[in-house]
């Protein structure tokens, strides 16, 4: 064999290898299928599937976050790997604990309440592996454009006839207003409880500026008195 065969050889192989890996990063993601794929379906179950892409570390945690129209309150978890902890957050909600083995596939699922009126829904997850290593399946195809972490989406079918939203589930009455409102009434406004401080005030400085008045009318009569027999000893 020539040494350009040799070379061409060389350089095939070298794509090859590059295409087996590209295609087996491609293979490794997470997907979606819901027991009901139609716009406003009830009580829906929605599996995931997120595919392992460590031959060292296990996946220990999950992060979803839920597309519009989808609250937390409005997920159950229905099923995950055993041990594993369900905890909704702002946005959406994570599922984890102790690491899978190496290479496991992290499966769980969940109940949504109704699915939006919507044609597809997308779902973002995060997955966090037992080193330390994070897999983001966040990016939304659209146009036909391909990503290279595409987040879970499923689309949807039309609504069945006459499927309508359901009301927003009604927020609990809290029941420790009214008893605490019974037993700690309200305060006094401050203008209001300085009124009573201020008429003391006045009673008290009008009573003085008569007790005052008193003691000249006395020291002046006392010193008519006086200016008054000196005057007639003067005069005698």
């Amino acid at each position: 064999m020539s040494t350009r065969a040799v070379r061409a050889s060389a350089a095939i192989a070298a794509a090859a290898a590059l295409v087996v890996a590209g295609a087996s990063t491609a293979f490794a993601h997470a997907e979606v299928t819901a027991s009901d794929d139609r716009a406003l379906a009830e009580n829906v179950t929605l599996s995931f599937s997120s595919e392992a892409e460590s031959e060292s570390s296990g996946i220990k945690e999950l992060r979803v976050v839920l597309p519009a129209g989808i609250t937390p309150d409005a997920v159950v978890l229905k099923e995950a790997p055993e041990g594993w902890k369900y905890a909704t957050t702002a946005d959406g909600y994570t599922v984890g604990g102790t690491a899978l083995k190496a290479g496991e596939d992290a499966k769980h699922s969940v109940v949504i309440r109704q699915l939006p009126d919507a044609k597809s829904l997308a779902f973002k997850t995060v997955e966090t592996y037992e080193d330390g290593k994070v897999s983001r399946w966040i990016e939304v195809p659209s146009g036909g454009q391909k990503v290279e972490n595409p987040a879970p989406v499923l689309d949807l079918k039309p609504a069945a006839p006459g499927a309508k939203p359901l009301a927003p589930s009604p927020s609990p009455t809290p029941t420790a207003a009214p008893s605490t409102a019974a037993a700690t009434p309200s305060p006094e406004p401050s203008v209001a409880t300085s009124a009573p401080s201020s008429a003391k005030q006045k009673d008290e400085g009008g009573s003085t500026g008569v007790v005052i008045g008193i003691i000249a009318v006395v020291v002046i009569g006392a010193g008519a008195a006086v200016w008054f027999k000196r005057r007639s000893t003067n005069s005698g």
